[in-house]
């Protein structure tokens, strides 16, 4: 028996404020524990909350970027648990009446495009953070009450991989919409995943498991591909699948059973009463539907337009958002935008990845004017694209200009044509059996004459002059 995969996502969004949701407490990363508390946050007697409005702004934004229906009716509710890192023992989220319901986001698979339908988007604080020590678990409560935005999808991804484009389309919207850092470091942005595999042909869905601790994309898209595996020889081999809770080990590279149905809590969820339910006005709404930025699919499609770069280019580019900044920016001041496509795709993202940089520090690295200056350099032969090349990771590490480490390190490009023939006459000496080949009709042989001279010379010789030069030679 042959079977199919269904996933369903949930993400878990928290929102760039410098604010808690219902309280006045900071938010940042990396505080001493337990430092960003207040009463309100800790749930102590008597204490009230207040909606944080940034955080109802920048979740409506999500809501229309995803092509949602926002509710106009508000209301919160309290999800009732305990543990030790939720101090009221409820949290504040949204059961009934989510903020959004019935969207979609679009994503590019093998079949072509595919739409992943947005079951709903609700508004909800986090809980704190427990550290596991050898002798101990120590609570961290700082990051409790932080606003969340939860994006949950319905079962319609099929694939690991799909699963891992859809997450890698969300982030790029999220970024363009500049709610998120997506740090998933930081745990601002956490996916858990629900999977089932059902008989090819059967629309009925089969028993799920849930996979928790996927700090990663790349962890996802393994956890799912591993489960894959282990649900269907199950299945194969006659068991059955238990609706269960499990951990992803990354370490191992495997699930691992956490918690069965039988053990799942009853939440017993309750309207919050200190936090009165209230109508959006159809004009905040309308607000945020006109504030929304250009959007990664828009993006795409306007940078092939206007630029006349291909399908793959304008992906990669629009994909992250600095990048795509960075690139029109470049574009207004040299007009030749597929080359600076390519050294943004090369070179660049090469040393940007090398050195664990981040894309938004391109503009500080390499400031764009410094990289149209480089390119101007290639194109009045003052240097060679493989000199450019070479000379790249230094303007970044150091942040001086092509020219002046060009004129340093005695780069200029050798255009005399007399300098450039005499070592190609040392290289003809030097190489009589590969000569001999190249007039065999040996392309490779040519090449290499052709890297010879170019290793003497220090990579510093014109490749057009070269090239003219050595072929007129060996005719000769």
């Amino acid at each position: 028996m042959q079977y199919e995969t269904v996933i369903g996502l949930e993400v878990h969004v928290q929102m760039d404020l410098n604010t808690k949701a219902f309280c006045g407490c900071a938010i940042k990363f990396g505080k001493p524990a337990n430092t960003q508390v207040c009463p309100v946050c800790l749930g102590l007697p008597g204490v009230l909350p207040v909606l944080n409005v940034k955080f109802l702004e920048y979740s409506i934004r999500v809501a229309l970027a995803l092509d949602c229906t926002v509710a106009n009716f508000l209301k919160f509710d309290r999800k009732h648990y305990y543990y030790p890192d939720l101090p009221k023992n409820y949290q504040i989220t949204q059961y009934d009446r989510p903020l959004a319901s019935n969207g979609y986001l679009q994503i590019s698979t093998e079949a072509g495009q595919k739409k992943i339908r947005i079951l709903r988007a609700h508004m909800e604080e986090d809980a704190g953070k427990l550290m596991h020590t050898k002798d101990a678990s120590l609570v961290d409560l700082n990051r409790t009450g932080t606003p969340l935005i939860e994006i949950v999808t319905q079962p319609d991804i099929s694939s690991a991989s799909e699963a891992y484009t859809y997450l890698t389309q969300l982030k790029s919207i999220l970024e363009y919409l500049e709610v998120s850092d997506c740090d998933m470091e930081k745990g601002s942005l956490r996916c858990d995943a629900n999977i089932s595999l059902r008989p090819l042909g059967q629309t009925t869905l089969g028993t799920k498991a849930e996979i928790k601790n996927m700090n990663s994309f790349k962890g996802v898209r393994d956890a799912l591909n591993y489960e894959i595996i282990r649900q269907e020889k199950t299945l194969l081999e006659g068991g059955k699948i238990i609706q269960e809770t499990r951990l992803w080990d990354e370490a191992n590279q495997k699930t691992l059973s956490m918690r069965s149905k039988e053990e799942a809590h009853d939440y017993r969820y309750i309207p919050d009463p200190d936090l009165v339910p209230f109508i959006i006005a159809k004009e905040t709404i309308e607000k945020a539907r006109r504030q929304l930025p250009e959007l990664p699919q828009a993006k795409k499609d306007r940078l092939i337009k206007d630029y006349l770069l291909s399908d793959y280019d304008a992906g990669i580019l629009s994909a992250e958002k600095q990048m795509a900044i960075y690139f029109e920016n470049a574009a207004k001041i040299y007009k030749k935008p597929k080359i600076i496509c390519n050294w943004l795709m090369g070179d660049i993202m090469n040393y940007l990845n090398t050195n664990n940089l981040p894309i938004k520090k391109l503009k500080e690295v390499l400031p764009t004017k410094k990289l149209v200056a480089m390119l101007e350099l290639i194109d009045n032969n003052t240097i060679s694209g493989k000199i450019g090349k070479q000379i790249l990771p230094q303007m970044m590490e150091t942040g001086k200009d092509a020219s002046l480490i060009i004129q340093e390190k005695n780069l200029n490009q050798i255009t005399d044509t007399d300098e450039i023939e005499s070592v190609i006459e040392e290289v003809i000496h030097e190489f009589e059996k590969v000569v001999a080949e190249v007039k065999n009709g040996k392309e490779k042989a040519l090449m290499f004459l052709v890297g010879q001279v170019m290793k003497k010379t220090r990579g510093k010789a014109n490749p057009q002059i070269l090239n003219s030069l050595i072929k007129k030679k060996l005719e000769d």
